[in-house]
């Protein structure tokens, strides 16, 4: 057996392009490592704030998540993600820019959800903000706004004060537990006809269990996209 040279680190096959944010990250959130049961790869995209990637849809950032994605390729990372679901809106061209996989939202699920569902089916989507969500994130997803139904964090103080509006990094876990179930509970009273839930927001994560047992639906997150694509990756690609 010979392994490929040129890798500084071997052994890491996923990596995770991360917004700039220094709020408490529970386990079950993407940027908290013992969420995998596999190695990951952290890179921080400077200036990448929530603000800029959630309210700003701030394009100018693209090319320095680009440059990150290139960046991970040269280290041997053989798949990319983010911690921002509002990234799809980079998508494209990130993945164009790489020759390695890319999946920069759990949002890319949504569409193969729906094929799996059927049209009488709607997939709920948890979002960091639904007046944020626009088409143009839709778009870049590939979701068909008609199969789905969007609930969002807008006005949920602990959500915006810490995450959003980065005004305290000390965190309330309780307060914003209950804030994101009481978004569940929204979502679920409205028609009977959800057949599967998407967290576009990477904060939401660590609910998930929580959410399952509300909902009794399947929940879909980038942290269960993560683990797929882990899994469907070659064993041993650096070997020659």
């Amino acid at each position: 057996m010979m392994l490929r040279t040129g890798f500084n680190i071997y052994g890491i096959k996923t990596g995770i392009l991360c917004l700039e944010s220094y709020y408490s990250k529970l386990p079950g959130h993407i940027k908290n490592a013992s969420t995998f049961e596999f190695p990951v790869r952290y890179k921080i995209v400077k200036g990448a704030t929530p603000e800029r990637i959630v309210e700003l849809a701030d394009m100018s950032l693209l090319e320095p998540f680009i440059e990150a994605a290139r960046e991970l390729e040269k280290e041997g990372i053989e798949a990319i993600t983010t911690s921002c679901g509002f990234l799809c809106l980079f998508q494209k061209e990130i993945a164009e820019a790489v020759n390695i996989p890319v999946f920069t939202s759990s949002l890319i699920q949504v569409p193969m959800l729906s094929k799996m569902l059927g049209k009488h089916r709607k997939i709920g989507i948890i979002t960091a903000s639904k007046s944020l969500l626009t088409s143009k994130h839709f778009t870049a997803a590939g979701i068909d706004p008609s199969s789905v139904r969007v609930v969002g964090m807008d006005g949920k103080e602990e959500f915006n004060k810490v995450i959003i509006k980065r005004k305290t990094t000390v965190l309330n876990v309780d307060k914003l537990r209950d804030e994101v179930l009481a978004i569940v509970k929204e979502l679920i009273e409205g028609p009977d006809d959800l057949g599967a839930i998407v967290l576009e927001c990477t904060d939401l994560s660590p609910f998930i269990d929580d959410i399952r047992a509300i909902t009794r639906l399947p929940i879909f997150d980038i942290v269960t996209l993560t683990k797929m694509v882990y899994n469907s990756l070659p064993l041993a690609k650096n070997l020659l």
